[in-house]
């Protein structure tokens, strides 16, 4: 199995556009949860509704990976996801290492759904000495003095940093200078890199805000409604101290005759 450090995706090298890359890990997660139920063809529609998007949008992005299903059929479940997977880059081995293991750190050293998608976890790192040598997920954890040496000698090219905001960039930049190129950031700061390397960022506190901003803006419209239903004008009441009805070309004693009386 090819290293991450000599085989890069291909993705760009396609000109396939980031919009679309950023949705093929939705598809391929609708889509292995298709295989696993041993579902064999799925229509655009029905995996557009499962990944969230629409289904003209998917036909877009798939014609970027030369696949267009089958009238009539739809698409190869399998085939999609080895398609995607090897354009994203999964079936090669990655080895990833992260770097600071408190509280997130640990959980994400335990988290099973990486080895499931072609990451293996090389190294835990942490520049606390009493870290060194205590077994986090089973992977017995390594102080940051040695960090160079690991990334070289695993052929480490992506690198998660979980340390506090203080301490990342100086983290990052080590990490770039001993050869890694790609970076996933936890940490609450804003991390500066050269070209050639890819950052991306991941602040929970700001997905946070963003729900809370929706949720102030769904209350304020429901007190609106309440509001304005609060101050609708009264409606005006008939002769026998009913609403009048739409008249329906019939005349009764005492006005217009509902188009359907009550029982």
């Amino acid at each position: 199995m090819a290293t991450g450090r000599t085989h890069r995706p291909a993705t760009r090298s396609r000109g396939i556009p980031e919009a679309t890359v950023a949705r093929l890990p939705l598809y391929l997660r609708a889509l292995t949860a298709l295989s696993e139920r041993s579902v064999p063809t799925v229509s655009s529609e029905e995996l557009a509704a499962a990944a969230g998007v629409n289904s003209a949008k998917l036909r877009k992005d798939f014609s970027y990976l030369g696949s267009y299903g089958t009238r009539g059929v739809g698409y190869d479940v399998e085939y999609l996801v080895y398609q995607i997977s090897r354009e994203l880059g999964l079936t090669q081995d990655w080895p990833v290492v992260i770097v600071g293991i408190g509280n997130l750190g640990a959980a994400l050293a335990g988290y099973g759904g990486f080895a499931s998608r072609g990451f293996r976890v090389a190294a835990l790192i942490d520049a606390d000495p009493a870290m060194t040598g205590k077994p986090v997920a089973g992977i017995p954890v390594q102080h940051s003095d040695d960090l160079e040496k690991i990334i070289e000698e695993d052929g480490v090219s992506i690198g998660v940093i979980a340390t506090p905001a203080g301490v990342a960039q100086q983290v990052c930049d080590r990490l770039v200078a001993a050869g890694v190129t790609s970076i996933l950031n936890f940490a609450p700061t804003v991390l500066s890199v050269p070209d050639g390397v890819d950052v991306r960022k991941v602040d929970l506190s700001i997905e946070l805000q963003i729900l809370a901003f929706h949720e102030q803006r769904k209350a304020g419209e429901e007190a609106e409604s309440e509001a304005a239903a609060v101050q609708a004008p009264p409606v005006p009441l008939g002769s026998a101290g009913e609403a009048p009805a739409k008249g329906t070309g019939r005349k009764g004693p005492d006005g217009d005759v509902p188009a359907v009386m009550p029982a």
